[in-house]
């Protein structure tokens, strides 16, 4: 399995006529880039926001750190750091 950051785009109605894009990241985990491409379009909030697909990258290593998947029974997706608790770090 491999991580996956698919960038993703969108026109929101909520902001104006169509004129300014959104993007939105999401991390796929995934055995390549064509099942990344799958599960994202499978993404209800992709459908919901008629996104498009803007590119897709395979990260494998990051800062000099290999990125390794394994399998986890475990649904906490990691901790959040609030705007106001980050900024007293």
């Amino acid at each position: 399995m491999k991580l996956f950051m698919v960038h993703v785009g969108f026109y929101d109605p909520a902001i104006g006529d169509g004129i300014y894009e959104t993007h939105l990241n999401y991390f796929i985990a995934a055995s390549n880039a064509k099942e990344a491409k799958r599960k994202t379009l499978d993404l209800e909030q992709f459908k919901e926001k008629s996104m498009h697909i803007d590119g897709i990258k395979e990260i494998s290593n990051v800062q000099g750190y290999d990125v390794i998947l394994k399998e986890s029974n475990n649904s906490d997706e990691g901790k959040v750091i609030s705007y106001d608790a980050a900024k007293e770090l």
